[in-house]
Formats: structure tokens, C-alpha cells, sequence
């Protein structure tokens, strides 16, 4: 019997890890990679994170560089792993969980190397779990070459012809921007693009946003429901000079689509050679056979990652608290805050 089993062995599971540890707690970190950090190699080559080296740490060990610049997600990659390394974390690879199903003494944890027995469960997977693709996409012509962002690497994927890439955050952001660089581009926003400035006089923009509270408001405050109403900006002027200068070419909310063509929210059509579905994830759940988690509309019950059934925490889910919470640089405070709750129940 296993005091936790924490599942997912990214940012938010080895956090998790880290404090779990300092509790000498007996756990298990399980993943279905074959390797620590391999949802960072897969990104796209030229991924760069938004977020500086002085934000991009988990708690216990710093991510070595220049700490007001910006790190690859290769970079994080190999932090990753450095990090389950330092730390000595038990993770077990390549092991799928099929179920999790309660049992008297807790949980059991059904996986493709076996089951696990556990008091409790850390659910970690992150919000990247799922492709979330329109459903009209199987309506487009098999001449039309269709990437979700998760499976772009690079421009020499890409068929002859002009791209469309639908999704106006960060990600499409960056990769249409590359794409401009040597093809006819088109992103598709469901609103105009809001932009915030990497760095403020030297100094990283989320520096400055530390320094007035910003990125520690709770997801419940006036403020913090604020910031979620509005979604997140785009960071850097990349995109918006792009714009100006007419390498990338801004369409409306993409609404349907058939054959070559893509019809847009005002009516206009587009025909298109690439698509890249910069649309994000959905999570799926159905692995999760407990009855009281999800809500009607399957929606986690929780409170800052406590659910109501004894014993089950979720962690990395976004704005789980705050801003940061599904983020390198806040996944660790809901981390030791899961912990803590963890010793006043079994204490």
C-alpha cells in the first residue's frame, strides 16, 4: 500500500514529488512517457517560453541561465529531468493508468504494468491532454495537410501553398509568425489580440507583475476573475508587427469548413493548403471511475485542487488558484498546499 500515487510526472507531479519527499511520505510518481520532459521535446522546434528563467523553476532548484531570459523547452526538458534527478523522485515510465476505483482502504490504481493500492491520489496530468479540433475538420479535403499544434515541429512539414492557423493565443501566435516567414499566412482570432511587452527597462515583464501582486491574486478575487474574463494577451511584438507589415494576414473566428475551403465568422471564405489547429486541449476524465469528482456539466469539483471525495487532489489545472497554478512558476505553492491538507487528515 502506497501512502500516494501521483499521476503525471511533469511539472506539476514531480512539484508534488519534491514536497511529498520532504514529508518522507511513501509515494509514486507514475507517467506514460518513455522519458522525463517529453511533452517539452515534442513542441515545436523553435518553442521559446514566454515566462524568464527566474520564473520558470520548480520549488528547491533554480533553472541555471541568464534568469531575465527566456528558456527552449528543450531546456526545460533537461530541467525536468535534472530535477526528478536531484531530488531522487520515484517515477515509474511508461506506465499508463487505465482506471482509478476506490476500495476500502483508498484507492486502486489500475495501470499497464500492473495495479497499486494507495490512501491517496494526485491526479497531475496538466491541461494538455486531449487535441481539441472541430469536428467539420473530417470535412476538408485530404488534399488540405491538418497539424494540431502539439504535432507541428517546424515549416518543412508543411505541404506547397499558403497556412491557415486557427487560435489566437500564445502558441498560434508564435508559429504563424514563423510561418510568415517564408509562406502566404493567416490566423484566425475569435478577438482582437491583446499584446504585453516581454520585458519593461531590462527586467522581464512578469517581474513587474510580481512586484504589484499580480501574478499571486487568487482565482476568487475581483481581480483574479478579472484576468480570466479577459484570457491571457499575447507576449512580445512579434505577432503585431507581423500584422503591420502584412506577412500575416488577421482573419475572423473560423465556423465551419468543407473541402478546401474554410468560411469564417464574417462570412468570407478562404481557400487553404495548411491548416495548423492552434485550439488548444480539452481534458478527459474517463479513466477516473469515482462518483462524486465532476459536476453536471463535468467540470472538477474542487477547492484549490482538494476535491470533495477523501483522499483525491488534482494539481496543474489552470487557475487552480492563480494565474501561475497549471505554470512552472506557480504549480508548487497548490503542490504544498495539497501536502499540508494531506497531514492535518491523516494526522
Amino acid at each position: 500500500m502506497h501512502g500516494t500515487i501521483v499521476i503525471g510526472a511533469g511539472q506539476a507531479g514531480l512539484a508534488m514529488g519534491f514536497y511529498l519527499k520532504q514529508r518522507n511520505e511513501h509515494f509514486l510518481i507514475l507517467d506514460k512517457g518513455l522519458e522525463l520532459g517529453e511533452v517539452w521535446k515534442e513542441r515545436y522546434d523553435s518553442l521559446q517560453l514566454f515566462t524568464p528563467r527566474l520564473y520558470s523553476s520548480l520549488p528547491g532548484l533554480s533553472l541555471n541561465g541568464k534568469q531575465h531570459g527566456f528558456p527552449t523547452k528543450d531546456e526545460i526538458a533537461d530541467y525536468l529531468k535534472s530535477y526528478a534527478e536531484a531530488f531522487d523522485l520515484p517515477v515509474e515510465l511508461n506506465t499508463e493508468v487505465l482506471s482509478v476505483t476506490r476500495n476500502d482502504g483508498g484507492f486502486c490504481v489500475e495501470t499497464t504494468k500492473g495495479k497499486y493500492l494507495t490512501r491517496n491520489v494526485v491526479v497531475a496530468t496538466g491541461p494538455f491532454q486531449t487535441k481539441r479540433i472541430p469536428i467539420f475538420s473530417s470535412s476538408l479535403s485530404e488534399n488540405v495537410l491538418q497539424l494540431h499544434s502539439s504535432e507541428y515541429k517546424n515549416p518543412n512539414q508543411l505541404q506547397q501553398g499558403n497556412v491557415l492557423v486557427v487560435g489566437g493565443g500564445n502558441s498560434g501566435a508564435q508559429i504563424a509568425v514563423e510561418l510568415s516567414k517564408e509562406r502566404e499566412t493567416y490566423l484566425a482570432v475569435s478577438q482582437k489580440p491583446r499584446y504585453f511587452p516581454l520585458t519593461i527597462g531590462g527586467m522581464s515583464v512578469f517581474w513587474w507583475l510580481d512586484k504589484l501582486g499580480i501574478l499571486n491574486v487568487r482565482n476568487t478575487s475581483s481581480i483574479g476573475e478579472l484576468i480570466q474574463k479577459k484570457g491571457d494577451p499575447l507576449f512580445g511584438s512579434e505577432l503585431k508587427n507581423a500584422i503591420r507589415n502584412e506577412s500575416v494576414r488577421v482573419k475572423a473566428r473560423v465556423v465551419n469548413g468543407k473541402n478546401n475551403q474554410i468560411i469564417f465568422d464574417d462570412a468570407t471564405i478562404l481557400e487553404v493548403n495548411n491548416i495548423i489547429w492552434a485550439t488548444g486541449f480539452q481534458q478527459e476524465f474517463e479513466w477516473l471511475k469515482v462518483d462524486g469528482v465532476f459536476d453536471q456539466q463535468k467540470e472538477i469539483i474542487h477547492k484549490r485542487g482538494i476535491s470533495p471525495v477523501d483522499g483525491l487532489y488534482f494539481l496543474g489545472l489552470p487557475w487552480q488558484s492563480r494565474r501561475g497554478s497549471s505554470l512552472l512558476q506557480g504549480v508548487g505553492d497548490d503542490a504544498k498546499h495539497i501536502v499540508e491538507h494531506m497531514k492535518t487528515t491523516t494526522t
